[in-house]
């Protein structure tokens, strides 16, 4: 983990932004980054008081101290089969991450014969970027947590098991790889909503004159809402108080 800067010019000075960095080893013996913390635009005291504060913080990580899990004071009693002793005081949960939902969306993924459609249809990049596991990790981050591409980026991946189940790793969450990944989906869009209608005609034999896909910034208009019925405001993407 370090400090890392990026400079900018603007209105005729140079600015210099500095982020909190990780340092993270993918298959292939290369290393990928992930933004840990945004710092934003610090003087050069402020510099190198973050710089001493993360270097004690990685002094202590690099002390490890093995828990005893068995009771010094008492012998475990004797029973059938193996057991542990256990003190239950000491246990902590740690890197927890979300799978249930991830593999439920893997399994949704298979239900609408995705791989089926997007065989023959994505390619490799000459770093050996899988593009289908970076369209699965932005689809699951979609429909379970949707947000940017920098928060999935810096947060979400990490949080999650989608890299367990797709027995990839951090460099298919990276910023520059996930925007490639959607500029590479228009070619496709067309067809893409073809196979979902088709199998939504076919498995679910829902049948419609329009067919409505995207409802992000639609509104209703009506007169004063209910207080506690469905005509209410709500959130507006568009910043609308009406």
């Amino acid at each position: 983990m370090f400090v890392r800067s990026t400079t900018r010019k603007k209105d005729g000075k140079v600015h210099r932004y500095w982020s909190v960095v990780e340092n993270q080893r993918v298959r292939g013996g290369r290393v990928v980054q992930r933004h840990v913390l945004y710092l934003g635009e610090i003087s050069e005291a402020q510099r190198v008081a973050w710089c001493e504060s993360f270097e004690s913080l990685d002094q202590r990580a690099r002390r490890h101290r093995q828990l005893d899990l068995f009771a010094g004071q008492r012998e475990a009693p004797e029973l059938s089969g193996t057991t542990v002793q256990v003190k239950l005081d000491e246990m902590r949960l740690s890197k927890a991450r979300q799978f249930g939902a991830c593999w439920l969306g893997l399994e949704l993924w298979g239900c609408l014969d995705l791989d089926v459609f997007w065989r023959g249809r994505r390619v490799r990049s000459r770093k050996g970027t899988d593009w289908l596991n970076v369209l699965k990790t932005l689809t699951l981050y979609r429909l379970i947590d949707p947000g940017s591409e920098w928060r999935l980026h810096r947060q979400w991946f990490k949080r999650s098991a989608v890299g367990d189940l797709l027995g990839g790793d951090a460099a298919v969450a990276q910023p520059d790889t996930l925007y490639r990944c959607l500029d590479k989906l228009l070619a496709h869009k067309q067809v893409l909503f073809t196979h979902l209608k088709g199998i939504w005609e076919e498995r679910v034999g829902a049948s419609f004159e329009i067919l409505l896909y995207d409802l992000t910034s639609t509104y209703f208009e009506c007169e004063v809402p209910e207080v506690d019925g469905l005509r209410r405001f709500g959130y507006s993407r568009d910043r609308r108080s009406d």
